[in-house]
């Protein structure tokens, strides 16, 4: 299935874009590994059961706040591949309103070329923090 990536918020279709020109995997690995590099330091305070993604091989944080009628995420992972994940959702959703990021389909990442590349373990984990990104804009932002 192809995402129209016209549908989905500037930030993240200009995400799915990087990763389309990308047709090496090699290539998609060292772009995922740049998203971890981009993310901000984690709090060592909000390393708490209520930020933690379920369902993770990896120990996976994920903590938003809601300003302005906008949401802003931070997170972090143990592993540098689930990390990148992790900043590249975090970087394509950061600012957006509650409504547009609940619009947001998890299937993007099949235009990304990554789930051909990740393990089942890691495509898991993908959905599990996009699930609880949406739960934390539901819990707290609406």
């Amino acid at each position: 299935m192809t995402t129209d990536t016209a549908k989905l918020p500037e930030s993240l279709a200009r995400i799915v874009q990087r990763f389309q020109r990308q047709s090496d995997p090699k290539r998609r690995y060292e772009l995922l590994l740049w998203y971890a590099k981009q993310l901000a330091e984690f709090p060592e305070v909000d390393r708490v059961p209520e930020n933690k993604v379920p369902g993770c091989v990896s120990q996976v944080y994920i903590n938003a706040i809601c300003d302005n009628e906008r949401v802003w995420f931070r997170g972090d992972s143990d592993s540098q591949l689930v990390k990148g994940l992790v900043g590249l959702l975090i970087l394509g959703l950061n600012g957006l309103t509650p409504n547009e990021i609940l619009q947001v389909t998890p299937d993007f990442i099949e235009d990304t070329g990554l789930n051909m590349n990740l393990t089942p373990s890691r495509t898991n984990g993908f959905y599990n923090i996009f699930q609880t990104i949406r739960r934390k804009v539901l819990e707290f932002c609406t």
